[in-house]
C-alpha cells in the first residue's frame, strides 16, 4: 500500500454535528511510554501558525481514573476525560502499556462510538491493539512495532498486520510502526489535511525529514524471522535459533523435538501455543523465505537454491513457493529483476482508490509465519509484475494480495490445503 495515498472508506461516515474536524484528542493511559505520548502532543498541540502550519485544538484526554503514571515514573495529570472525546473529529492512541493487558472497556466504548460518527481514529506503535481490542482493525489492513507484529496478527487474526510499512492509512482508521514512525504518521495527517506545504514546514520545525518510507530506515532487515517477543525467553528459543542458522541442511520437525528433548506431540504443542503455528508449517515457510533471498540476490539456479533451502527436490521448492506466494520461483525471480533492471530499488506497488478495491480477503491462516514470508526486499512488486504476466496461476485481482503477497494461502473452500497440515518430512 502506499504510504501517502488518502483512502475513502467503505462505507462514508459524515462527521458527526458536535464533532470538529480540527479538534485532536489524545488518549493517555497510565503506563505508556512518554516519547509516544509526546509525539502528537507536539504535533497538534502547538500553535505554529507563524511558520504557515494551520492550527489544531488539542484535548488531552486521561483514557482511565488518574494518576496517569509513564516513563521513568513520572506523573502526568490530564485536563480531559473520555467524555472530551465526543468533540473530536480524530482520536490518537500514541501507546498501549502493555500488549499482554486488555484496555479499559470505558476507553473502547468512546473509540467505537467516536468511529461511528464519523471521526478519524489513530494508533501509534502498540496504540494499535488498543484499536484491535475495540474492533475498529478488524478486516483491515495495519501495522505496529515489528517485534509485536506477530502477537497482533496471532491474538486478532482479522487483522491484516504488514509490519513493512511506517504507517498504513486505511482511510479512517490509520496506525503506524514503532516510536519515530508515530512522526511519520502525524506528518502525514498535517499533509492529507493542509497539503504539502503545511507538512513540511511543520518538519522542518521538527527537524525530521518531511517524508519518509519503509525502505529509507532499512525497515525490513528486522522482519526476516520475527516471532513473537515471548518466545524470547522461552528455552525453544536456542531451537528456533538453530533452525534458523541450518536451513541448508536437511531436517525435520521430529529433529528440532529432539533439540528441545521433547516428545513430537510435546513440541507440537509447545511451539503452537508460542507462535500460532504448526512447526511444519513454520519450517516450510522459513525455507520459502531463504529462496526468496536467494532467488533476490543470488544466480544459482532453481535447482541450486532448492538444495541451499533444505528442500528434497526442486519439485517440492516450486510447490511450496507457489503456494506461499503465488507465483513460479522462476517468476519471480524474473519479475524481481525487471522491477530492479540496474540494482535500484523496486517500483512501489501503487494502491488503488477504494472504489476500484475488490472485498478485503478473509484472515490469513498461520498466524506470525506470515511476516517471515513478507521479509524479501521488492516482494510486492515482484509477485505483482508475476500476476501481470499470468504466472500466478490464478488471476490476482485482489488489491490486497498484491500489497501482501507473501502471506500464505489461507485453507477454505476453493483453496489449496497447506502442506502444513500433513504429517510428512519437509521437502
Amino acid at each position: 500500500m502506499s504510504q501517502d495515498s488518502a483512502a475513502v472508506p467503505d462505507a462514508a461516515r459524515k462527521l458527526a454535528a458536535r464533532r470538529r474536524r480540527e479538534i485532536v484528542a489524545v488518549l493517555l493511559f497510565s503506563g505508556g511510554p512518554i516519547f509516544e505520548s509526546s509525539i502528537p502532543l507536539s504535533v497538534f498541540g502547538i500553535d505554529r501558525q507563524d511558520a504557515g502550519v494551520p492550527r489544531y485544538r488539542l484535548l488531552v484526554c486521561a483514557g482511565e481514573d488518574a494518576p496517569l503514571r509513564t516513563t521513568g515514573g513520572l506523573e502526568l495529570s490530564a485536563p480531559y476525560g473520555l467524555e472530551a472525546i465526543a468533540r473530536a473529529g480524530t482520536v490518537v492512541v500514541p501507546a498501549w502499556r502493555s500488549i499482554t493487558q486488555a484496555p479499559p472497556p470505558a476507553a473502547l466504548d468512546a473509540l467505537r462510538r467516536a468511529h461511528e460518527e464519523g471521526a478519524r481514529i489513530v494508533g501509534l506503535c502498540t496504540g494499535a491493539f488498543v484499536l484491535a481490542a475495540a474492533g475498529l482493525l478488524d478486516g483491515r489492513p495495519a501495522t505496529t512495532h515489528w517485534m509485536y507484529a506477530p502477537t497482533l496478527a496471532k491474538r486478532y487474526p482479522s487483522v491484516h498486520v504488514d509490519p513493512r510499512e511506517l504507517f498504513v492509512d486505511d482511510g479512517d482508521v490509520l496506525t503506524s510502526a514503532g516510536t519515530a514512525a508515530g512522526i511519520d504518521l502525524c506528518l502525514h495527517i498535517v499533509r492529507t489535511d493542509h497539503g504539502a506545504d503545511a507538512a513540511n514546514a511543520l518538519a522542518r520545525r521538527l527537524v525530521v525529514p518531511p517524508r519518509r518510507t519503509a525502505s529509507d530506515m532499512g525497515h525490513q532487515r528486522y522482519l526476516d524471522r520475527s516471532l513473537p517477543e515471548e518466545i524470547g525467553a522461552d528455552p525453544l528459543a536456542e531451537v528456533v535459533a538453530w533452525a534458523l542458522e541450518h536451513l541448508h541442511e536437511q531436517f525435520d520437525v521430529e529433529t528440532l523435538a529432539a533439540r528441545a528433548y521433547m516428545s513430537r506431540r510435546t513440541f507440537d504443542r509447545r511451539f503452537r501455543s508460542l507462535t500460532g503455528s504448526a512447526p511444519l508449517q513454520w519450517l516450510i515457510t522459513q525455507r520459502v523465505l531463504q529462496a526468496q533471498r536467494l532467488l533476490e540476490t543470488s544466480d544459482y539456479s532453481v535447482d541450486e537454491v532448492a538444495g541451499r533451502c533444505g528442500f528434497r527436490s526442486p519439485v517440492a521448492l516450486r510447490g511450496h513457493f507457489r503456494r506461499q506466494l503465488g507465483a513460479s520461483p522462476a517468476a519471480y525471480r524474473a519479475a524481481y529483476r525487471a522491477r530492479r533492471p540496474q540494482g535500484g530499488a523496486p517500483e512501489p506497488a501503487l494502491r488503488p482508490e477504494r472504489s476500484e478495491r475488490p472485498e478485503r480477503p478473509g484472515p490469513v491462516a498461520g498466524g506470525p509465519e506470515r511476516f517471515a514470508a513478507m521479509a524479501g526486499h521488492g516482494a510486492a512488486a515482484a509477485l505483482a509484475a508475476a500476476a501481470e504476466a499470468g504466472d500466478a496461476g490464478k488471476p490476482t485481482s485482489d488489491a490486497f494480495a498484491a500489497r501482501l503477497p507473501e502471506a500464505p494461502v489461507p485453507r477454505g473452500a476453493g483453496r489449496p490445503v497447506l502442506p502444513s497440515q500433513r504429517e510428512r518430512p519437509v521437502g
